[in-house]
């Protein structure tokens, strides 16, 4: 860590010099502005101007990617926060039809993507998302509450023998795919360049790392609702053979499932400890209710108790990712005074 020696300009400035070497890879000169940001535990951020204005555009070379290698190069740019991506490929050359098909899928799963030109050998695709119409604790909020309604379809779905409401199910899964990654490009640009992290309904960029892991835990109980609407889907009359006092068990523990995932959210965002706590004892006793569940089923076929199993196991999981989310929240708040702990 370098250091630097604050001096006295008048009777009410101080003042320290910029590092040459950061001064010359900013382009920073004598006359520029820059961005001073004041943080939380008293740190102060110096940014150039030039961070504020900077348009970033990325050109991805395609002669040599397939169409799924095209499609995942899109996405990994539009996370790391470019509002520009070129898809081209060498002059004399033409991308392909899957490139290009492969261009206008990417188009359809990511928030504020739109082509804006396009030729035989280059289409250009401009991101609108604006990171001041987003917070970051709501798209947390409406993701878990996107999983939330697919598992509660999905079950439904279960319980009635309807494959329409199990469909429905999925096609909600593309929306919260959007959300997810929406929430990757905020928190990667907000890392990138901390004044976002207030753009975005944050203090500091402290919280970054752990909204992350809230993000992808959160897309994997959607993933756990999919998997369950495809299980009605797949399975014959669409429904599981159990008894109607099994299938009412199933939705209650589903609803208890709902209920910690949406606590353990709101400990995220809110910085609550006594929520994250309440979450992982409400964890305890869904645990205990799974368990009672299969050890309470009669006699079936080995492929009936495997569809029964796998769909516990859906249920399962997710209440252990609100409980991951619990313990991230767990962090989060205990980087603050409160009754539970004092920093100095």
């Amino acid at each position: 860590m370098e250091t630097r020696k604050v001096q006295r300009l008048g009777p009410s400035t101080l003042a320290m010099t910029l590092p040459a070497e950061w001064a010359g890879e900013q382009d920073v000169e004598k006359g520029d502005e820059v961005s001073l940001r004041m943080g939380s535990k008293g740190t102060l951020t110096v940014m150039p101007e030039s961070v504020q204005q900077e348009e970033s555009e990325a050109v991805i070379h395609a002669q040599n990617l397939d169409a799924d290698a095209v499609e995942r190069a899109i996405v990994a740019q539009y996370v790391l926060g470019r509002r520009i991506i070129h898809v081209e490929v060498e002059e004399g050359g033409t991308l392909d039809s899957a490139q290009i098909n492969a261009v206008y899928n990417a188009e359809t799963q990511l928030m504020g993507l739109g082509v804006i030109e396009e030729t035989p050998e280059r289409i250009a695709i401009r991101c609108s998302v604006d990171p001041e119409d987003f917070s970051l604790d709501n798209l947390l909020e409406r993701l878990e509450s996107t999983g939330s309604t697919m598992r509660n379809e999905a079950i439904k779905s279960l319980a009635r023998g309807d494959p329409d409401l199990a469909q429905r199910a999925l096609n909600r899964e593309r929306q919260a795919n959007k959300i997810f990654v929406l929430l990757l490009r905020l928190i990667f640009t907000a890392y990138q360049n901390p004044n976002l992290a207030r753009a975005v309904g944050l203090d500091s960029g402290f919280p970054l790392i752990g909204y992350r892991s809230v993000a992808k835990n959160l897309e994997l109980t959607a993933d756990n609702a999919e998997d369950i609407a495809e299980i009605v889907l797949e399975t014959e009359g669409h429904t599981l053979n159990v008894d109607d006092g099994t299938m009412r068990r199933v939705r209650e523990l589903t609803d208890d499932v709902n209920a910690i995932t949406e606590l353990g959210v709101q400990a995220a965002v809110e910085r609550d400890h006594d929520k994250a706590i309440e979450t992982r004892e409400r964890f305890t006793a869904v645990r205990d209710r799974e368990a009672e569940i299969l050890d309470d089923l009669e006699e079936m076929p080995n492929e009936d108790l495997l569809k029964v199993r796998e769909v516990l196991v859906s249920i399962g999981q997710t209440a252990q990712y609100a409980v991951r989310i619990a313990e991230i929240a767990t962090n989060l708040s205990l980087n603050e005074d409160s009754e539970h702990v004092s920093i100095e």
